[in-house]
């Protein structure tokens, strides 16, 4: 077995010493780890917790899969959410890190990696440990996302997202402990991993009810229009930001006041946008979102003025199964109630589509190409 050494938190040459208390953050947090400190305190946490291991709920281990919350939304389902299995078939550390000039420098190594390799093994711990026994390590880790090393930051932001991913206790100790306003704080951070960890954090943190309101207090939904706006196409890790910060902010704008603030915030013309990427993952993700804001009159006149009709139609003629679904039930909703809406349809083509879907589309978007009344 190896030496674990870490001075994670350390002030002079006094080592972190694991109490029921947690010491105060020190002026400097290292990265200098040859292992997790928080490995070693889960470790420790899980070889004396019996077997009263709090389960998760049932309603929402299925990510989103909240009482028929998305019905004809169900694409919308995050397929990265707490998950690690993705990190198995990324490239190594090492090339991963090197930074985009393509001089070969490597960038700041993340500290307690193997943490999230060892998905098994860590799953256990967490599972295996009550929420009084985690909640310094859940101290240590909202400390790590203050500090000034971007590496730390990534860390406690990873820890945090895989703390959240399954136990509603859990979510509920972090959204309680003030995790939120740093981890929204990080959403605007340029390390496109450190992006992610906190977006995907968020999602999972919101799946307890009373963390929404928290999310919504710390500005997460300007933030969140920030991660669509922002980042690079070829990132993996922007790419998968987007996904879930997508995800996000529907279940946020559930409500017609956080609607609004999307819309304000200028949700709807990153949303449009993705609508057209074809054979990204996001153009379904996006169109559920610009259906939830169309519910709004600001939503409907927002996506109208930023082009959304002509991308609708566009997913119509050349997008997925699905894809034309979202598509004509957003149509359905720009137009129920607008003659200048349906003119522009019939204006940007979309009758002839329409008529092809009608009668070579799946069920559902017959039914709902005929309520669209051109």
């Amino acid at each position: 077995m190896r030496t674990i050494r870490s001075n994670f938190y350390q002030n002079d040459d006094s080592s972190c010493s694991f109490t029921s208390s947690v010491p105060q953050r020190s002026g400097c947090v290292s990265e200098n780890l040859t292992e997790s400190v928080i490995d070693m305190r889960l470790g420790q946490l899980a070889s004396k917790s019996n077997a009263k291991s709090v389960k998760s709920d049932s309603e929402t281990e299925g990510f989103l899969d909240i009482s028929q919350a998305f019905s004809d939304f169900s694409a919308c389902s995050s397929d990265i959410s707490g998950e690690l299995q993705r990190l198995a078939t990324l490239p190594s550390l090492e090339n991963a890190l090197v930074n985009e000039s393509g001089n070969g420098a490597v960038c700041e190594p993340e500290p307690c990696q193997g943490f999230l390799q060892r998905e098994n093994f860590s799953t256990e711990i967490i599972e295996s440990i009550s929420p009084e026994d985690l909640q310094p390590t859940v101290k240590i880790c909202i400390d790590g996302l203050q500090s000034p090393s971007i590496a730390v930051k990534r860390s406690a932001a990873a820890k945090l997202r895989l703390l959240a991913k399954n136990r509603v206790d859990n979510r509920e100790l972090i959204g309680e402990s003030g995790a939120i306003p740093a981890l929204t704080s990080l959403l605007r951070n340029t390390d496109p991993w450190t992006q992610e960890h906190a977006v995907t954090a968020l999602l999972n943190l919101s799946l307890f009810e009373a963390n929404k309101d928290r999310i919504i207090n710390a500005g997460a939904i300007k933030s969140l229009v920030y991660v669509l706006k922002t980042g690079t196409e070829t990132s993996k890790q922007n790419a998968a930001g987007k996904k879930d910060a997508l995800t996000t902010l529907y279940k946020l704008c559930s409500a017609r006041q956080n609607k609004e603030r999307a819309v304000s915030a200028g949700a709807v013309r990153p949303l449009v946008g993705m609508v057209g990427e074809q054979g990204t993952g996001m153009e379904e993700k996006a169109m559920v979102v610009l259906s939830s804001l169309a519910g709004i009159e600001e939503g409907r006149e927002a996506i109208v003025e930023e082009g959304g009709i002509a991308a609708l139609v566009e997913a119509i003629e050349d997008g997925s199964t699905k894809g034309k679904e979202f598509a004509v039930l957003t149509l359905l909703q720009l137009c129920a109630d607008s003659i200048r809406n349906r003119g522009l349809l019939v204006r940007e083509g979309g009758i002839p589509p329409l008529v092809a879907l009608s009668q070579t589309g799946s069920a559902k978007a017959k039914h709902k190409v005929i309520l669209v009344d051109v």
